[in-house]
């Protein structure tokens, strides 16, 4: 087996809460909360609850469903279907300079294996950053196949990694636990987003299975061969894995304060382009029949998601033509303006075809360190204006307050908590460490919810 996994599975088993810098910590609670928000507005996708009421009647106890009812579930289960639900609506953060979205691969895992084990707050939330930061170092040497999401990957060994310490497993524990997890390591496709299929937010949901299985598989007494990670990622499921830098700079680069967030409800390669077309639109203020085209340029990987005619709500969120549309026609792209009736408005609908988006070679190159895009808009009488950013708010390079953070978490929390409820569970995530047991979140949601 591989010295640097046994090295990175050592610091995930024995990093205390207490050995994570405060600011660390304070940055990790954001993003948990952040995190938490997502999961609850995505439970009332209509594909969501349609499962968590199919398998309602076949499910256990031990875990909680952050979901309108507070239902328990098994806590495989559990994981599997908030992780469903935190996909759903495309608002979670991620990582800035590989990809992958951390936090919504690890923390449904967390929270239902923390509950289960009676886990304190201020372990949970070193399980939280540890597996976050083996997100990270796992994805910056793995090249994954070119229509491989990363859903299901390589943040699925770190949300293993995460539950087995929750477990109480040791370093061996840890690295053996995250071997038989590669058996479970699912490869999805980006196809699935542009075609609106939903199935891969269930890939996204399986990381918190096996956060919840790979553990108790490895404390049954099953085994996995000695180079399952290397194997896996380099000729099977990817097209090569690189350790020699997993772990530069561990315990003093925390890859959770590197990460990005989203105010805008779609996929972040995109977002760049939504903020030149929020400044065209802020210097010429045109009512939507006054635009004649908006023009876009960006890089490669934000070129492809120009779909004008998206076939449902979810390949609505890879569509660049109809984000900027919707933002002429509202005034935003977030969550309440990029929701099911903007698919079908008429006025959204005529101006995504005047919308035209092409690559950029020179910003291709530029990326992913940079992530620009350049949109001219022209209006119907002739007058123009155009715009240009080297990448999107919401990274660490330019990024959103953390006033801009809890707003974003009291919008989304509201779909299912009274605003009483939401300040109280926001209040509780910043005092996390007080936790006597992880359940305190939950019971205090039921106290609040409906």
């Amino acid at each position: 087996m591989g010295q640097q996994i046994e090295e990175l599975a050592r610091f995930v088993a024995q990093t205390k809460c207490a050995d994570i810098p405060e600011p660390v910590r304070a940055h990790g609670k954001l993003v948990l909360l952040d995190t938490l928000g997502v999961i609850l507005a995505g439970s009332e996708r209509p594909e969501v609850a349609a499962l968590r009421q199919r398998l309602a009647p076949t499910g256990g106890t031990g875990a909680t469903l952050y979901a309108r009812g507070w239902a328990a579930q098994d806590p495989r289960f559990a994981g599997l279907l908030n992780g469903i639900a935190g996909r759903a609506i495309e608002l979670c953060e991620g990582l800035r300079f590989v990809s992958g979205q951390a936090a919504m691969q690890v923390l449904p895992g967390v929270l239902a294996v923390g509950e289960h084990a009676h886990a304190s707050g201020s372990e949970m939330l070193a399980a939280f950053i540890l597996g976050y930061d083996t997100v990270a170092r796992l994805a910056g040497g793995y090249t994954a196949r070119p229509l491989a999401h990363q859903n299901g990957q390589v943040a699925m060994l770190a949300a293993v990694a995460a539950g087995a310490k929750l477990r109480g497993l040791d370093a061996q524990g840890v690295s053996r636990a995250m071997r038989i997890a590669t058996t479970q390591i699912v490869t999805p496709s980006y196809t699935n987003a542009v075609a609106g299929a939903t199935t891969l937010n269930v890939a996204g949901g399986m990381s918190g299975f096996a956060a919840g299985f790979a553990p108790e598989l490895a404390m049954a007494g099953f085994e996995a061969q000695p180079d399952a990670i290397e194997e896996s990622l380099s000729q099977l499921v990817g097209d090569g894995f690189t350790p020699a830098n997993l772990l530069d700079e561990i315990g003093t680069r925390w890859e959770i304060t590197r990460n990005y967030f989203r105010l805008y409800a779609c996929c972040n390669p995109i977002h760049p382009s939504l903020d030149a077309v929020a400044a065209v639109l802020a210097v010429l203020k045109p009512q939507p029949k006054q635009i004649e085209r908006i023009d876009i340029a960006t890089y490669r990987f934000a070129s492809v998601m120009r779909n004008p005619d998206p076939p449902n709500y979810f390949a609505s969120k890879y569509s660049l033509p109809h984000a900027a549309a919707t933002m002429a026609v509202r005034g935003a792209a977030d969550f309440a303006a990029l929701d099911d009736s903007a698919l079908t408005d008429p006025v959204i609908a005529a101006l995504r075809h005047k919308v035209h988006v092409s690559e950029d070679p020179s910003m291709s190159a530029l990326a992913p360190r940079l992530r620009p895009a350049r949109v001219t808009l022209t209006l119907a009488d002739g007058r123009q204006t155009t715009h240009e950013v080297k990448s999107h708010r919401g990274d660490f390079q330019e990024p959103f307050t953390e006033a801009e953070i809890r707003a974003k978490f009291r919008q989304l929390a509201g779909t299912v908590l009274p605003a009483a409820g939401a300040a109280a569970v926001e209040q509780a995530v910043d005092a996390c460490e007080s936790w006597g047991e992880v359940g305190e979140l939950p019971a205090l949601m039921r106290l609040h919810g409906v």
